[in-house]
């Protein structure tokens, strides 16, 4: 009897050591960006949904249509880049879908006229940034 007792004792302390043993293993690390054929893809932790996508020119900087995505899945901005550069229009809209502002840029610079809206997608104001002066032909 008093083997059985010890036999299972020690089954008992092993399989307490073993389960110390796992958590002690650290987990992998979550990779949460993956580019692929020129396409970036940046997750929320999880995996379950998406933060950043957008295309890269051949020396990874931004290039082409560049989404924003909340962590329920809104698209929360759109913005448009060339060669790592704002370039064209930018919507922004707040996590309640509202529009929130619009404009546009040229060269990383804002130009033109931007409008800015509150939370319920009403209009709020507008600023007008102008264009830069294009280079004459001589």
């Amino acid at each position: 009897m008093k083997q059985i007792v010890a036999l299972l004792m020690m089954a008992l302390l092993f399989a307490c050591a073993e389960e110390v043993e796992k958590q002690k293993t650290p987990e992998k690390e979550e990779i949460l960006v993956e580019i692929k054929n020129g396409m970036y893809t940046e997750w929320y932790p999880g995996k379950k949904q998406i933060k950043y996508t957008g295309g890269q020119d051949e020396t990874q900087r931004r290039n082409g249509v560049w989404t924003f995505y909340g962590e329920d899945g809104k698209e929360l901005s759109v913005t448009m880049y060339d060669h790592g550069l704002r370039e064209g229009f930018t919507v922004v809209k707040y996590p309640n879908g509202a529009l929130h502002y619009r404009g546009e840029y040229s060269k990383d610079k804002t130009v033109g006229i931007w409008t800015t809206y509150n939370e319920k997608g009403e209009f709020q104001s507008e600023q007008d940034f102008g264009y830069p002066e294009q280079d004459s032909v001589k």
